[in-house]
């Protein structure tokens, strides 16, 4: 019976990395980063001068969800240790507290790929117990992943459920970033 168990976990797993796509974003000089999307979600990438914009949105008008990364390039690494990282995710997260359920900043440890990162995430008391509303999310997670010294990520991923499925590929896509640096050509 327990192999028979493994056996089907091992299967679907397999069925879920078959449905997922992957999308490259490249960073010019910096590098890529690649991102593993499930198959009902979609990514814009648009560059502006210093930075570059990724929307994730889903294909599925009826999922209520979406994901915006906000890559930068830092000449200066600000962020060089998890304490400095996490303590400036709990700033960032200081204009969402009044307004929340949670009414404080508790940063958690995003278990990335590339790098490290912290998000934390509210919820808007005035949309609890309600019906989803298209565009209007009951919750919010804002954070920040050091990928590299010059590579930083500001993350907001806004849903109606945490626990909820598509917060949860949302999370995963982001946690499962893959980072490669730019090579530099020999002499």
């Amino acid at each position: 019976m327990i192999v028979l168990k493994k056996f089907l976990s091992l299967l679907l797993l397999s069925a879920a990395v078959l449905q997922a796509q992957s999308g490259t974003i490249d960073l010019r000089s910096h590098g890529s980063l690649e991102i593993y999307l499930e198959d009902n979600w979609k990514m814009n990438t648009s560059e502006f001068g210093d930075r570059v914009i990724v929307n994730i949105e889903p294909k599925d008008e009826a999922i209520n969800a979406n994901a915006a990364l906000t890559i930068t390039f830092p000449e200066q690494d600000r962020y060089s240790t998890k304490p400095k990282l996490k303590t400036q995710v709990e700033v960032i997260g200081r204009v969402y507290e009044e307004g929340s359920v949670e009414r404080k900043s508790v940063s958690r440890e995003l278990n990335t790929r590339a790098g490290y990162g912290f998000y934390c995430s509210y919820t808007d008391p005035e949309l609890v117990g309600k019906p989803p509303q298209k565009g209007n999310f009951k919750g919010i997670s804002v954070g920040l992943i050091r990928v590299a010294p010059d590579v930083l990520i500001e993350l907001a991923i806004s849903a109606d459920d945490f626990r909820g499925k598509p917060y949860q590929e949302l999370l995963g896509a982001i946690e499962g970033m893959e980072y490669k640096p730019r090579r530099l050509a020999r002499r």
